[in-house]
């Protein structure tokens, strides 16, 4: 399937001043399959090191970071000599070795020549005690679960994304039908690569749950796993109180809704790892609607969305015959899908950090805010047909932003002060941004 990450990975390898990348992003979101693809396509020879139960690669690392020994040790390891001019070098799992990630420090400056391609899960928050990670040596690239427009790609619906990289709302319009139900699949298998892989293949809704259930109970193994024991049971409360946290008609998250009587303080370490393994999205409150919006952020307000919405549908147990029921499946959970689908794309093919507004009195609330770097624009999520924007139209009175925003279920409209894009169009935000 085709990832838009991998342009990112190419503009990289196109660098003079390249140095070792590193892809982060929560477990099963793609990395692995990213890396050896591009590795494949972009040179002529790709060594691929997983140091996941890798005892070789653990001695080799352990004794020292003399970067030609190390460069001695992979070509006795991969059997060949590595011609730095022709070869991707990548290293998988790097998180089980810390000091593979403290050799990348040496290899940018010791020998920038080699080309290497890193991943792991939970970066950041598995290292070992001690370990010293090569800050301004390496640089990132987050990935996340495949956006709407690559998982309309994926079901061999390439020409649906063409028309709306186009910009042509009224001939997607004509075919609103169908992008509608690309959209409800979507919201039911989510952009996992392995259940979306599935699904284009044989379509069948209950091999994806399965899927999903699997992806889901390896990460409750990894909070065991790499989180300190005495936090996992509150990780697994927090985690677990997420979908009756979205369903509130405040998404607000509180504390004393994963068990009463929690208070902040005993939830912090927990919120701390879910958020830095890339397994939920914290979008904070902002106070006021000024540039840059993260100046004005309320650190004790903030919503918390999943990773994937598939995974979500998923763990709500979202039964099969919403998706056949009109437009049902958009107002479920009272729109917190369709919320958790706008937050998604967003973030991963709009590579924004949206923030949401609430005013002093909680009377109104814009879902979310955008930096734009000159602009702030407001966006309302809603989960159906229905046009009414109170809350938009009040902050637009208030405000006077450039742009307001609307995603619905209804036709592209732009009229005046705002606009309504629809749902399956929620993408092309950046090209209005731009034009702002």
């Amino acid at each position: 399937m085709y990832r838009t990450a991998i342009e990112k990975l190419y503009k990289w390898n196109a660098k003079t001043t390249r140095k070792p990348l590193i892809i982060r992003g929560a477990r099963q979101v793609g990395k692995t399959w990213l890396m050896k693809e591009f590795g494949a396509a972009a040179f002529p020879h790709c060594v691929y090191i997983s140091f996941d139960n890798n005892k070789q690669m653990h001695e080799l690392f352990s004794a020292d970071l003399n970067v030609s020994r190390l460069i001695t040790g992979l070509e006795l390891y991969a059997g060949h000599k590595i011609d730095p001019a022709k070869t991707l070098i990548i290293f998988d799992e790097i998180q089980e070795i810390p000091q593979a990630l403290t050799s990348l420090k040496y290899f940018n400056e010791n020998a920038p020549q080699y080309q290497i391609l890193c991943a792991g899960s939970l970066l950041g928050v598995a290292l070992h005690p001690g370990t010293s990670f090569p800050v301004g040596k390496v640089e990132f690239l987050d990935l996340y679960p495949l956006s709407f427009p690559e998982f309309m790609r994926a079901m061999a619906k390439e020409s649906f994304v063409t028309l709306l990289e186009q910009g042509d709302y009224a001939m997607a319009a004509t075919f609103k039908h169908d992008y509608t139900d690309l959209l409800k699949h979507y919201f039911y298998v989510g952009g996992m690569p392995e259940a979306v892989a599935s699904f284009a293949a044989n379509r069948d809704f209950n091999e994806v749950r399965e899927i999903q259930q699997r992806i889901l109970d390896t990460y409750e193994q990894d909070f065991s796993k790499h989180a300190p024991h005495d936090t996992v049971p509150r990780i697994r409360l927090l985690w677990n109180s997420i979908p009756s946290q979205l369903t509130k008609e405040n998404r607000k998250f509180l504390y004393g809704l994963i068990k009463e009587g929690s208070r902040a303080r005993e939830y912090e370490y927990a919120l701390m790892w879910l958020t830095d393994c890339g397994l939920v999205h914290k979008i904070h409150r902002v106070t006021a609607p000024n540039l840059p919006l993260k100046a004005y952020e309320d650190l004790k307000s903030f919503k918390l969305f999943f990773v994937d919405i598939g995974l979500l549908s998923c763990l709500t147990q979202l039964k099969q015959n919403v998706l056949l029921d009109g437009n049902r499946l958009f107002k479920e959970f009272k729109g917190a899908l369709t919320e958790q689908y706008v937050l998604q794309q967003l973030i991963a093919f709009c590579n924004l950090k949206p923030y949401y507004w609430t005013n002093s009195a909680n009377t109104s609330e814009i879902d979310f805010l955008l930096d734009i770097g000159n602009n702030v624009i407001p966006l309302e999520v809603k989960a159906e047909v229905n046009l009414q924007s109170k809350s938009l139209k009040t902050f637009a009175d208030k405000y006077n932003p450039i742009l307001s925003v609307r995603s619905s279920m209804s036709d592209y409209k732009h009229q005046g002060w705002l606009l309504n894009l629809p749902l399956y169009a929620i993408g092309n935000i950046k090209s209005f941004s731009t034009d702002t």
